[in-house]
């Protein structure tokens, strides 16, 4: 028989007695800790921990949630227990780019990503037949400034009907609504190419190009009202040259974009980021 292995992740202001307590508290309900990380995050004053544990003693998670319950009350704690086996509902949404969507669905396929992908939403037909190979459903829901309404409520409809827990952006070259953002807060993902200095518009690794940038990058954040500046999870740069094309700069690019993207989804699946404010606290392993 297989024992439930269970994530505890917290936040409360910092005390003198929370790790002991937390730590005796598993004890007592028969739980053996297999991973434990904590930060103290000094300016705001406030104490983040995750701690996986198994139950040896085969307790339902309802029943633990239950028992801390008073130790939460008592240090006034922000927290979520979560059964890992529980598959979280994803649901995949990109334009016309592929590369993103490639790594998310072999890297699901491959076990790395323990999601169930209830759908791939697209305003363009062209990526169905990469769905059809992964045999993932895939829905077109074109959208113009006209139609945009109509679109965003049809996929607020999917969303509430398939339970989808997480929405990941695949390079979904649309920018959501407020009202859409509302949705799922902390649980819509994005990535998006970032560079020092940034270049927004057409054709960014041209513009970069002709600064004569040297170093190029993609960042993974939760989405909010606040254009591509929520909540960053994930960053990862690369070192160019003058002798880089812009053609090779956009393969490089994308190489990040598909690496990062995968890593912050990977780090929400396992429940490792915990949100503080417009910042995030993250566990990685």
């Amino acid at each position: 028989m297989q024992h439930p292995v269970f994530i505890l992740n917290l936040s409360c202001r910092d005390q003198q007695g929370i790790v002991a307590s937390v730590a005796g508290f598993l004890a007592q309900q028969g739980c053996n800790i297999l991973e434990s990380a904590q930060f103290f995050d000094a300016p705001s004053g406030q104490f983040f921990l995750r701690t996986q544990a198994v139950s040896e003693q085969g307790r339902d998670i309802v029943s633990i949630r239950e028992a801390f319950q008073h130790i939460a009350s008592t240090y006034a704690m922000h927290w979520r227990l979560e059964d890992q086996a529980i598959r979280q509902k994803v649901l995949i949404m990109v334009s016309k780019f592929d590369h993103c969507l490639h790594a998310l669905l072999y890297q699901h396929q491959t076990g790395t990503l323990p999601m169930d992908v209830v759908g791939i939403i697209s305003n363009h037909s062209d990526l169905q037949p990469l769905a059809d190979f992964y045999n993932i459903p895939f829905q077109h829901l074109p959208v113009t400034p006209a139609t945009k309404a109509i679109q965003e409520q049809a996929l607020i409809d999917f969303i509430e009907q398939h339970s989808v827990d997480l929405v990941v952006l695949a390079r979904y070259m649309q920018v959501l609504s407020d009202d859409l953002c509302q949705v799922l807060p902390g649980k819509v993902i994005n990535i998006h190419h970032s560079f020092l200095p940034s270049f927004k518009g057409a054709k960014p690794y041209h513009q970069a190009h002709l600064r004569g940038v040297k170093i190029i990058g993609a960042t993974a954040h939760y989405v909010t009202c606040d254009l591509d500046e929520g909540p960053i999870i994930d960053q990862e740069t690369a070192r160019i040259s003058h002798a880089h094309t812009p053609e090779q700069m956009i393969v490089l690019g994308r190489h990040l974009e598909s690496l990062v993207l995968t890593r912050a989804v990977q780090y929400h699946l396992e429940r490792r980021v915990i949100l503080h404010g417009n910042r995030t606290v993250v566990f990685s392993a």
